[in-house]
């Protein structure tokens, strides 16, 4: 299980582009905990799935996950997504970074 610690090159401060950044309805992210954030997050197995952004709740997203026969719905701050398209859908999932 890896630990709760960044590398030392992505601690301090978090850029303000990932923290505002807008998302689409229809938009495939990836969910992956920053660490630095204590705000709400999600469960451990989670970590690394791919969704779908449905839509938007104050200042975080709806994203529907299918966790193993069942489709969730998770409520996450943008700062916990990542925006995926095609190619790096298929990146990831050959490094074993997404399920």
């Amino acid at each position: 299980m890896p630990g709760k610690r960044k590398r030392i090159k992505e601690r301090g401060k978090i850029r303000f582009s990932e923290y505002f950044k807008e998302l689409k309805a229809g938009d495939k992210v990836a969910l992956k905990r920053e660490k630095s954030v204590m705000e709400i997050g999600f469960h451990n197995r989670m970590q690394g799935r791919t969704g779908v952004v449905v839509g938007k709740q104050g200042r975080s997203y709806i994203v529907k996950v299918k966790d193993i026969n069942k489709e969730k719905t998770l409520i996450l701050p943008a700062i916990h997504l990542k925006r995926i398209d095609n190619k790096t859908e298929n990146k990831l999932q050959k490094q074993g970074e997404i399920k």
